[in-house]
C-alpha cells in the first residue's frame, strides 16, 4: 500500500503519527511524507516575531537548511520517503496589504484569510497533480486550528479524492477534538520498537524541543504517555463535513 501524510511543517506529521508511519513501513507498506510549507526564506528583513522564533531556535537566516536536514534525519528514522513544496510558512507569508500574516503568536492560529485560501486552492491543484493513483492520502485535521494546518487540510479537501486524517500533535493534548462527522478506519497498535523510533525521530527535530517541551526528556516522557493511552494509532475518515472549514477548527 501506498501512504502519502501531509505534513503542513517539516515536523508535524512525524510528531502525530510517527509511530503509525514506522509500523506501516514494517509491514511493506511505502509511506512518504510530503511537507506543505517547507519554501525558501523571503529576501529582506523578516518580521520581528519571525527573528524572535529564529533566535529560540538558535537557527538565524540558516533556519530552512536547519530544518529540512532535521526532517531528513527523522523521516529516515521511522522509513518515510520525503516530498517538500514551496509555500513558505507562514511567519515569511504576508496579508494582502502586505503586512506580515502573523505579528504575534496568537495570529498563528487565525481562520484562513482570502488570500491563504485562494494559497490553499492553488496547493490543491499541484498536489492533485502530483498524487498517483492507488495513493492513501492523510491529512491533518487542523487541531489546534494553527494556519499552516488549515492551509493543509482545506487544500487536501479541495482535491476531490477519498481522504483519511489524523490528529495533530501535540496540540490534540490541548484541544478536545471534534470529531463529529468523523469514522475511525484505521487502528494501528504501536510497538515498543515503533515507539522508540517515534521518540527518536520527534527528538531529530532539535529547534523545535523547545516550543513545545522543557527537554528532550519531557518529550519523551509526554510521547510515552501519549502513546500507551491509544494516540498516534487511529486514523479517521469523514462521513458529513461541511463544505468549507477555514475558519471552524
Amino acid at each position: 500500500m501506498h501512504w502519502i501524510f501531509l505534513s503542513p511543517h517539516f515536523d508535524d506529521a512525524v510528531f502525530s503519527c510517527g509511530g503509525l508511519i514506522y509500523e506501516q513501513v514494517q509491514q511493506g507498506d511505502q509511506v512518504e511524507i510530503w511537507t506543505i510549507c517547507a519554501g525558501d526564506l523571503p529576501e529582506g528583513q523578516l518580521s520581528p516575531f519571525a527573528e524572535e522564533l529564529h533566535a529560540r531556535w538558535t537557527t538565524g537566516r540558516e533556519t530552512i537548511s536547519s530544518r529540512a536536514a532535521e526532517d531528513q534525519l527523522a523521516c529516515s528514522i521511522v522509513g518515510a520517503g520525503i516530498r517538500r513544496f514551496a509555500i513558505p510558512d507562514c511567519i515569511y507569508r504576508n496579508n494582502a496589504d502586505g503586512t506580515p500574516l502573523v505579528s504575534k503568536n496568537d495570529d498563528l492560529f487565525m481562520p484562513l484569510a482570502s488570500n491563504q485560501i485562494e494559497l490553499a486552492e492553488a496547493l490543491a491543484n499541484d498536489l492533485r497533480f502530483a498524487i498517483l493513483p492507488d495513493t492513501t492520502l492523510v491529512s491533518p485535521l487542523g487541531i489546534g486550528g494553527h494556519i499552516d494546518h488549515r492551509l493543509t487540510r482545506y487544500a487536501a479537501e479541495k482535491i476531490g479524492q477519498p481522504l483519511w486524517y489524523y490528529a495533530d500533535f501535540p496540540y490534540v493534548l490541548r484541544q478536545t477534538p471534534n470529531f463529529e462527522g468523523m469514522s475511525v478506519v484505521m487502528e494501528q497498535k504501536i510497538s515498543p520498537a515503533g515507539l522508540s523510533a517515534w521518540q527518536n525521530s520527534v527528538a531529530a527535530y532539535k529547534s523545535q524541543i523547545s516550543t513545545f517541551w522543557p527537554d528532550e526528556a519531557g518529550m519523551r516522557s509526554v510521547l510515552h504517555q501519549f502513546c500507551i493511552e491509544g494516540g498516534g494509532s487511529v486514523l479517521w475518515q469523514a462521513t458529513n463535513l461541511p463544505d468549507s472549514i477555514s475558519g471552524g477548527l
